[in-house]
């Protein structure tokens, strides 16, 4: 579980640069160490509150044939902009622009970079089912 979190840290820190360097409604306060905080609490807050939010909200994802979760994503990003205080966001417009920003970097860099991890947690996985 450890090593899934650090790989999504290191994703957001790419995603979250990307967003605030696309989008002008997006910022980190120009300092690493806010962008490196502002990923670690979107990578926890996606481990640990998402899933809480994704089952209270299933009848509507289920409703809307799974448009809501881009705006659980999107509100994961306000949550994070909520508790780091140089994570900024300036409106809802940005805030969608920079979900499917960030959505799609890591989409990528899950894709190349990180695929060989991802296959090594599966081949795990199927270890430990095998067992």
């Amino acid at each position: 579980m450890w090593r899934k979190l650090l790989v999504a840290w290191a994703g957001n820190i790419a995603a979250i640069f990307v967003a605030a360097w696309l989008l002008d409604g997006i910022r980190y306060g120009g300092d690493w160490w806010a962008l490196v905080l502002a990923a670690l609490v979107f990578s926890l807050v996606n481990a640990f509150v998402r899933p809480v939010v994704t089952v209270l909200s299933l009848p509507l994802i289920v409703l809307t044939l799974g448009i809501a979760l881009f705006f659980v994503n999107l509100l994961m990003l306000y949550v994070t902009s909520w508790i780091v205080p140089d994570f900024t966001i300036d409106g809802f417009w940005s805030a969608v622009g920079a979900t499917i920003v960030i959505w799609l970097v890591n989409a990528l860099l899950s894709a190349t970079l990180f695929r060989r991890f991802h296959e090594e947690e599966r081949e795990r996985e199927r270890e430990r089912r095998a067992r």
